[in-house]
C-alpha cells in the first residue's frame, strides 16, 4: 500500500469515529483498518470490565465466525492482555512465546508469532487494547507502531464520547420517569379514580334500581378503556433509548451484557444483522425477551442462557434457550400469558418447547413487513 493509499484508509477509519454508530462497530472498523493498514493477519480490541475481570467488549478481526465458536467464551483479563491494560508502553515482540507473562492459547486458538500491542489511553487512564499478530512479509516496526498509536486515539475518542452518552441516557431515563409519573398522576390516576367510584355506584344500585346499575356499568367499560388506551400509550414513550436510537440487537445486547455480569449463568447473544421494524414489532420482541430471560434467570436454575436473534422467511425471530429444569405445569404462569398476547397483538406467534431437566425455548416470531 503506497502512502496515499494508505493515509485514505487511515481518514476512513478516523471518519468511521465520529459517524452515527455504535460503539461496537466503531471498536469493530478501528480492528479492521488497523489489520489491514498493518498488514496484520489477526487483530483485535479488548476494553476491560474492572468489576468481573473479564471484557466489557472483545471484538476480532481476522478468525472467522466458525473459529471464533470453537475457541470458546470471552478471554479473560490475564497473560500478555493483561500486561496491556496495566502498563501505558506499547508492546511490540519478534515471537510472543518469548516474553515472561505469555502463557497459552486455547485449544482451535490459532497460533500467532510477532506481536504489536498498544493501550488506549485517555490522560492516564488506560480504556482498553488493541493487539495484531502476524505481520505479512515480516516483522512489525516502529512505523507501524507509530499508526497503530492514532488509531487508538481515535478508538479512546470513541470509548469516552459512549461514556459521556450513557451518563446523558441515564439522565433522559430519569426525566421520562418523573414525565411518566406526572401523566399517571394528571390523566389515568383521575380516571381510575372515577372508575372505581362508577363501579362502587353500580353495586349499590343493582339490587334497587337494575337498569340504572346496568348504564353505570356501561360507564365503567367506558372509563377502563379509556384508562387502558391512556396506559398503552404512556408504554410506548417507555421504549428503551438504545432499542429507539440503536434498534433490537443493540438494545439486546447491552441488555445480556448487564444479565451476564450481575447473574452466575452465562448469558450470550448471537444476532444476525437485523433490519429495522416498527416500533410496535421491535418493542414486542424485547419485552418478550426481556420476560423470557428473566424466567430463565430466576426459576429456571440454568447455567447458560443464550440469546438468538435472526431473520427466518418473511419473519424476524427471537430465540431464548436455557439448560435449567424445563417448566413444570405450575410454571404456565410466568408471563406466558402475556408473552402470547404480545406477539399476537403485532401479528406474530409465541412457541415454547421444554423438557424436564433439559431446559427450555421461547421463540417469538413476528413479520418483518
Amino acid at each position: 500500500m503506497d502512502a496515499r493509499e494508505e493515509l485514505r484508509a487511515l481518514s476512513a477509519a478516523v471518519l468511521a469515529v465520529t459517524a452515527r454508530r455504535s460503539v461496537r462497530e466503531v471498536l469493530q472498523t478501528i480492528v479492521s483498518s488497523a489489520r489491514r493498514l498493518l498488514g496484520a493477519r489477526y487483530a483485535a480490541l479488548g476494553v476491560p470490565d474492572e468489576g468481573t475481570g473479564a471484557f466489557a467488549e472483545f471484538v476480532v478481526d481476522g478468525v472467522s465466525d466458525a473459529q471464533w465458536r470453537a475457541i470458546g467464551p470471552l478471554p479473560r483479563q490475564h497473560g500478555l492482555l493483561a500486561v496491556l491494560l496495566r502498563d501505558p508502553e506499547p508492546l511490540r515482540l519478534a515471537d510472543i512465546r518469548s516474553h515472561p507473562r505469555f502463557e497459552y492459547w486455547p485449544k482451535h486458538h490459532p497460533e500467532l508469532r510477532d506481536f504489536l500491542g498498544m493501550p488506549i489511553m485517555h490522560g492516564s487512564e488506560i480504556l482498553g487494547a488493541i493487539y495484531l499478530a502476524n505481520k505479512r512479509g515480516g516483522e512489525f516496526d516502529r512505523d507501524d507502531e507509530d499508526l497503530l498509536r492514532i488509531l487508538a486515539g481515535h478508538a479512546a475518542i470513541a470509548l469516552v464520547n459512549a461514556r459521556l452518552y450513557e451518563r446523558s441516557r441515564e439522565l433522559s431515563v430519569l426525566e421520562e420517569r418523573d414525565r411518566i409519573a406526572r401523566e399517571l398522576h394528571d390523566s389515568v390516576a383521575q380516571k381510575l379514580f372515577s372508575l372505581r367510584l362508577t363501579a362502587d355506584a353500580a353495586a349499590a344500585l343493582v339490587a334497587r334500581d337494575p337498569q340504572r346499575a346496568v348504564a353505570q356499568l356501561g360507564s365503567v367499560r367506558a372509563l377502563a378503556a379509556e384508562a387502558s388506551d391512556e396506559l398503552r400509550a404512556i408504554v410506548v414513550g417507555m421504549r428503551p433509548a438504545d432499542l429507539a436510537h440503536e434498534g433490537l440487537d443493540a438494545a439486546l445486547g447491552k441488555q445480556v451484557r448487564l444479565l451476564d455480569r450481575v447473574h452466575a449463568a452465562r448469558v450470550k447473544l448471537v444476532a444476525e444483522a437485523v433490519p429495522r421494524l416498527a416500533p410496535d414489532r421491535e418493542d414486542t420482541a424485547y419485552r418478550v425477551a426481556q420476560e423470557a430471560l428473566h424466567n430463565a434467570l430466576r426459576h429456571a436454575d440454568a447455567r447458560a442462557v443464550e440469546v438468538r436473534l435472526f431473520v427466518d422467511g418473511p419473519n424476524l425471530a427471537v430465540e431464548v434457550r436455557d439448560d435449567g429444569h424445563g417448566l413444570r405445569p405450575t410454571d404456565q404462569g410466568l408471563g406466558l400469558t402475556s408473552m402470547r398476547e404480545r406477539a399476537e397483538a403485532v401479528g406474530g406467534r409465541l412457541v415454547v418447547e421444554s423438557k424436564p431437566d433439559e431446559g427450555t425455548t421461547v421463540r417469538l416470531e413476528v413479520p418483518l413487513d
